[in-house]
């Protein structure tokens, strides 16, 4: 029997030419027409990964690089794709590790941040205040305004660092609000 056969002899068991017949004949042919293909026992087989067009790097193979000109075991960073310095859009990693956080300071571009694990306490405003920062856990967002002062770090209170993806438009052109003060505080 034919599949327009069968879908005839189904919208006459269905009732015949009612809304409701109608409706489950339509469903009932596009389920019938999908027989031929599943009998036929072919198997549909994905083209192979082109490494040159999808990069893939491992978990295990992000590695993490200390910050430079910061606290020993304040943080670390592992950029994935482009560079803080480099002109274009960038993606890195940031660790902060627990009783550190920056000194108030604004970006050339906007930044948009999203929380991987842990806590990340972050304000606004030229003055340092730990104690008025707001806590963004994992899964939480943050869009730092281009040339708007900011600080941000991990509380000395914390029991896991907080990991931070950070994308943006680079060069980053970092500038402190007090150049006479250090760029990183333990708090």
């Amino acid at each position: 029997m034919l599949p327009q056969e069968i879908l005839e002899k189904a919208c006459f068991a269905l009732g015949g030419g009612d809304l409701v017949a109608s409706r489950r004949a339509l469903l009932l042919s596009s389920l019938l027409a999908s027989l031929p293909l599943a009998a036929s026992g072919t198997a549909v087989e994905a083209s192979p990964l082109d490494p040159a067009e999808t990069i893939i790097t491992p978990r295990d193979a992000i590695k993490f690089v200390a910050w430079t000109n910061a606290p020993p075991l304040s943080g670390e960073m592992a950029t994935l794709y482009g560079g803080l310095d480099k002109p274009g859009p960038y993606l890195v990693l940031m660790k902060w590790h627990p009783g550190y956080m920056s000194a108030p300071h604004s970006y050339a571009t906007d930044r948009l941040s999203l929380v991987l694990s842990g806590t990340w306490w972050v304000n606004s405003g030229a003055d340092f205040d730990p104690n008025q920062t707001v806590p963004v856990k994992a899964g939480g967002f943050v869009r730092r305004v281009a040339r708007t002062p900011h600080y941000d770090g991990v509380k000395r209170s914390a029991i896991e660092p907080a990991v931070i993806a950070l994308f943006g438009i680079a060069p980053v052109d970092l500038t402190l609000v007090d150049s006479s003060q250090p760029g990183w505080r333990q708090v």
